[in-house]
């Protein structure tokens, strides 16, 4: 393979990327899709169906990924959630402060994109925040506090942390067929958790998960099918083009949001590259961003005061600082990597969740002080 065709594959991973983020951004906005907006539902007054709109998209997506992998289309164990590293204390803390920060923030990632895409200003500078405090996270101060006292806190396996391949003696050791039947099992589990209640059968429920969870596995499929190349000519090894990581990639919004920050920032540089990440965070704005102007929905929105702003910013950063730490956020972790059935994906989600639920009641805390 040349290098013309290593360009044009790479432009072809980020052009499909881009066609599924918009969808998805799209979807989003429609739907009102979203994982804080699920908590808050639940805690504030009991409902559960945007919860199961959420569970519905990681049974389709765990579905889906584990189908492709028994058919050897992908490999999951060449995601990033999926390495022999189980470090533990890294996808608790970081969940956690992920979760928080998502409530004081008004939202997760990618609902921070979607809002832009609706004429939030809140959320840019989320976005501002979420950016600079992940690529500190990444590669800067923040990162010698993740490296050094979080991330070295860990448990190796043998093997990759993937359960198919931890309990592929079940099976044999056959382990595509441990992907499919535990894929089947588990994804399967939650589209049922999801359908159980017939309230929760509505169009934009059912489009919301289906859509979402769908987006998720064709994005495997993107990445580690069309964008894999078995020997790079430049390295000699196997490499996934147009991935900021190296390995195989989904949606995530945490890293991308920081890598399209330096993108931005560094536009005159000629190594400086859209990748995968970057091309999805622009698909999910502009995807929002059509869907609210064809609705009518979109209108300009700012802060209230000061305290409002505040909480706005430090939710950014604790996103941006849980987020990388964590190896993902609510769709990184709780849809990406889920999907790939990575143990420390579980540990992550449960963390945001209920660092989620922490600052829920936080915030009655702070209200009930205040009358």
């Amino acid at each position: 393979m040349t290098d013309v065709d290593l360009t044009a594959l790479s432009h072809t991973v980020v052009w499909f990327t881009f066609a599924l983020a918009f969808v998805f951004g799209a979807v989003l906005q429609r739907t009102h899709f979203c994982t804080m907006g699920a908590l808050s539902d639940i805690v504030n007054i009991g409902d559960w169906n945007r919860m199961r709109m959420w569970l519905l998209a990681i049974g389709v997506a765990t579905i889906g990924t584990g189908a492709l992998a028994s058919q050897g289309v992908i490999d999951p164990i060449k995601a990033i959630y999926t390495t022999p590293r189980f470090t533990w204390l890294s996808y608790l803390v970081g969940g956690w402060l992920f979760g928080f920060g998502m409530v004081l923030a008004s939202g997760c990632g990618s609902k921070t994109l979607v809002r832009i895409g609706g004429g939030n200003l809140k959320s840019l500078l989320v976005f501002v925040m979420i950016g600079l405090s992940g690529y500190m996270t990444l590669k800067g101060l923040f990162a010698v506090l993740r490296v050094t006292a979080i991330d070295s806190v860990q448990t190796t396996f043998a093997t990759s942390q993937d359960l198919p391949t931890l309990l592929g003696g079940w099976f044999g050791g056959d382990v595509h067929r441990a992907q499919l039947i535990l894929g089947l099992a588990i994804g399967g589990a939650f589209v049922i958790a999801a359908l159980a209640r017939r309230e929760f059968w509505t169009f934009d429920n059912l489009l919301g998960g289906l859509v979402v969870g769908a987006i998720i596995v064709a994005l495997w499929y993107v990445s580690g099918k069309l964008g894999y190349v078995a020997e790079n000519p430049n390295t000699l090894e196997e490499s996934f083009v147009a991935t900021n990581s190296g390995k195989m990639e989904a949606l995530s919004f945490v890293s991308p949001l920081a890598y399209t920050m330096y993108w931005l920032m560094m536009w005159s540089d000629t190594s400086n590259v859209i990748t995968l990440g970057i091309s999805s965070v622009l698909g999910v704005i502009a995807g929002s961003f059509v869907y609210a102007l064809v609705s009518r929905n979109f209108r300009w929105e700012g802060f209230q005061g000061t305290e409002d702003t505040a909480n706005h910013m430090v939710g950014g950063v604790l996103m941006g600082f849980g987020g990388v730490t964590a190896l993902g956020c609510t769709v990184g972790q709780g849809l990406s990597g889920v999907s790939t059935l990575a143990l420390g994906s579980f540990l992550a989600t449960a963390a945001i969740l209920v660092g989620g639920v922490c600052a829920f009641k936080y915030q009655m805390w702070r209200i009930e002080r205040s009358v």
